[in-house]
């Protein structure tokens, strides 16, 4: 999630290369089903994403066993108006966002029977990160979140919090990106801790479900890209294909598990190409440990009004951004339902 206005000649040329892209782009076969647990599905985002990945744990916790949250508030921060923006991703000094407050409202949500029951979150392992040189969402601002989660009554074992590295708004990878503590596009960086390059995949993967296998080095499996407008309408904002990795083994049918990477802002496949989906480690440690990964994909539009692409964790797309009735939160949650669903095919790679 980038600052939040650009000049409009931006903004058009975005929305206009997205557009030539998907009508030049053919159609995309759908997506199969793979047979994965369905009581084993992560999330994860960077910024927007983050927030979209809190939305999507809380929504829906029944089915969720963890998150990794980098740069990103808590849930319902925004409580639907942009105008709440700034104290969500921690601009204004001194003005911190209320966890209080959003635990007050998903209480509610979740009583209306709109989310899932909040008491499915204590058991989640969930990893957060901010990085001390991030100038887009402020350390407040994520402070927040995990105070969020303490009073959800998730235990302190159960929370990683990584604060104290000096790096930019990024998501960390061992061998891609920019340096350290760049706060620019693709908005990738590659850090290191005592000498040694540090990965944010493996480290939120492992933190959510324990012991992992050592990544690839050389992938076996496949990245498939399929059509997300199965899934979701105009109105949602979403584009018109999504990707995913799909190990060896899962396409043959074993009970993998899922997790959920959410792009930041101007950091779908229309602006970044595979930077995201592609060139971070999420998929070499899913190669070698039985995890299919779900790459959703929302671009720049003008009707929503998104202008930088940007999961809607403030309500562009309706005040039920942030319940299981959301048009985002519910194309997602189909879309691993259908990966969960009865193995139907394999697929070849892309």
């Amino acid at each position: 999630m980038m600052k939040l206005f650009r000049p409009a000649i931006f903004l058009s040329l975005v929305i206009a290369s997205t557009s030539m892209a998907q009508a030049n782009s053919k159609v995309s076969p759908n997506l199969p089903a793979f047979g994965a647990s369905s009581k084993a599905t992560s999330v994860s985002g960077l910024s927007s994403g983050a927030f979209m990945a809190v939305q999507y744990q809380v929504a829906f916790s029944s089915s969720v066993v963890g998150a990794g949250v980098v740069a990103g508030g808590p849930y319902y921060c925004a409580a639907g108006s942009l105008l709440n923006a700034a104290v969500c991703m921690g601009l204004v000094p001194f003005v911190p966002p209320n966890p209080a407050g959003m635990l007050v409202a998903a209480q509610g949500f979740a009583l209306a029977g709109q989310i899932d029951p909040l008491s499915d979150l204590q058991n989640d392992r969930i990893y957060v990160f901010s990085g001390t040189k991030d100038t887009v969402v402020y350390q407040q601002a994520v402070d927040a979140t995990v105070a969020f989660f303490k009073d959800l009554g998730v235990p302190q074992a159960n929370l990683l919090y990584v604060n104290n590295m000096p790096s930019g708004h990024a998501l960390i990878t061992p061998a891609f990106g920019n340096a350290c503590d760049a706060n620019a596009a693709p908005y990738i960086s590659h850090c290191s801790v005592k000498h040694k390059a540090y990965d944010q995949p493996g480290a939120m993967l492992t933190h959510i479900y324990g012991a992992m296998q050592p990544p690839a080095k050389k992938r076996s499996g496949s990245l498939i890209s399929f059509n997300q407008s199965e899934f979701s309408d105009a109105s949602t904002g979403m584009a018109a294909d999504a990707y995913a990795y799909v190990p060896q083994n899962c396409k043959q049918g074993d009970a993998c598990r899922v997790h959920v990477a959410f792009h930041g802002c101007l950091q779908s496949a229309a602006v970044v190409q595979d930077d995201f989906y592609g060139k971070s480690s999420y998929n070499d440690w899913a190669d070698t440990n039985s995890i299919i990964v779900l790459y959703p994909q929302v671009n720049a539009s003008t009707i929503p009004y998104n202008p930088k692409g940007c999961w809607d964790w403030f309500g562009y797309t309706g005040p039920n951004y942030a319940l299981q009735s959301g048009s985002q939160l519910k194309a997602v949650r189909a879309m691993v339902q259908r990966l969960t669903a009865p193995l139907t095919k394999v697929v070849a790679s892309q």
